[in-house]
Parts: structure tokens; C-alpha cells; sequence
């Protein structure tokens, strides 16, 4: 499929800079904001069961808010698809300004904050990206997580190779680029965050402008 034919929200391009934009958050909380990775949930959901069986409420709580975090995220994003357009705004539009003014205010949070309250808001950004931002021009991803695509890449080209069908080869491509993509926002986020501390995410302020 051409790329001039797909849906803004399912361009490439749009996808590889949310990628690093994932990518990006995951390195800035992990070595800024108390070492965690705090855009996918699958960690939290652990240690939520974790925190139970040890009957340590403060683990469990924690891992439950930003759990409710991203949930909220979700139904946001579900929100302002279901509107299409609200004060004339195309709904991914509303999404992109949303997400961009939440990150560019956690830059200014400084590091004595609680870790706690910023990766709750970064569960929440990423529960807005993931959810709206779900189609690779015609087939499903993540731009804040890479284990589907790593395993979607691998599927589509052994397929690919095998029946030597180009049209699965190039899906194939499409998710690796997306996965190199992850893989420079998390480097860009390792070098920046080392150097200039929590204003370093305002980098992914610019990769959402120019998305």
C-alpha cells in the first residue's frame, strides 16, 4: 500500500518518531527518574502481585497507580477518537498538543520530586500514544514498547523468505525500522539524560512537532 494512501496517524515516518519518542521516555525514566522503564505496564502489573504476596502496600500501590494511569490514558485517547474533532481540532492533533504540553512540563520537574508522581504522568503519555497510534499503515504495532514488533518483524520475514513474497519482506522492514527507531530514541535518551538531567526530555517535545 502506498504510504500517500494511508491515514496520517498510520505513516511510517509518523510511527518511527513516536518510536523514539518511546524509546526516548523509557531511557530518561530509567536513568532519571528512579530506575524504571514506566511506558509499558507489564513490569507494574508485576510488582502489583509482587507487592501482595509480600504484603508490601506501598509496592502495590505505586504499581497500581500508574496501572490506573495508563487506563486512564486509554479512555482519553478512546474519548477524543470517538469526537473525531472537538473545537474544530482533528482528534490526533488534540492528541499530539496533549501529549507534547504534558512532556514538555515534566522537564520541568526537578529530580527531588517523588519519582513516583512523574512516571505515573509518563504511564499516562504513554497510554495516549499507544492507543492512538496503533496501525502501521496496515497492520498492528506499538510506538512505546518493541517486544510485538520484534516478533511481528521476525514472523513477516521468515514468511517472506519463505513463500519469497516481497509485499511480507516489506512488512517486515516497516517493523524493524520502527524497532531501530526505539532503539536511537533510548540511546538519544541515555546520552541526553546523562548530560543535561531532567530538561533532556524536552527532546521529544521536538520529535512530537515534528510529528
Amino acid at each position: 500500500m502506498s504510504q500517500s494512501n494511508v491515514h496520517f496517524t498510520q505513516r511510517l515516518e509518523v510511527g518511527m518518531l513516536l518510536a523514539a519518542v518511546g524509546g526516548f521516555l523509557d531511557a530518561y525514566t530509567f536513568l532519571c527518574r528512579g530506575g524504571v522503564f514506566a511506558t509499558a505496564q507489564t513490569g507494574n502489573i508485576v510488582q502489583m502481585g509482587m507487592g501482595i504476596a509480600q504484603k508490601n502496600l506501598d509496592l502495590a500501590l505505586l504499581s497500581l497507580l500508574s496501572i490506573l494511569a495508563f487506563k486512564a490514558g486509554t479512555l482519553v485517547a478512546e474519548f477524543l477518537m470517538s469526537h473525531n474533532r472537538i473545537f474544530h481540532i482533528k482528534w490526533y492533533y488534540l492528541v499530539l498538543l496533549l501529549e507534547l504540553a504534558i512532556t514538555f512540563g515534566i522537564g520541568f520537574v526537578p529530580t527531588t520530586v517523588p519519582h513516583t508522581a512523574v512516571n505515573i504522568t509518563v504511564s499516562f503519555v504513554s497510554a495516549l500514544q499507544v492507543s492512538s497510534f496503533r496501525t502501521l499503515i496496515d497492520t498492528p504495532y506499538a510506538t512505546t514498547m518493541s517486544t510485538g514488533n520484534l516478533r511481528s518483524a521476525m514472523s513477516y520475514w521468515y514468511q517472506g523468505i519463505s513463500k519469497k513474497d516481497h509485499a511480507l519482506l516489506e512488512k517486515s522492514y516497516r517493523y524493524f525500522k520502527i524497532i531501530v527507531s526505539f532503539c536511537v530514541g533510548a540511546a538519544l535518551g541515555a546520552i541526553l539524560t546523562e548530560r543535561v538531567g531532567s530538561g533532556s526530555v524536552w527532546l521529544c517535545c521536538i520529535f512530537l512537532l515534528a510529528v
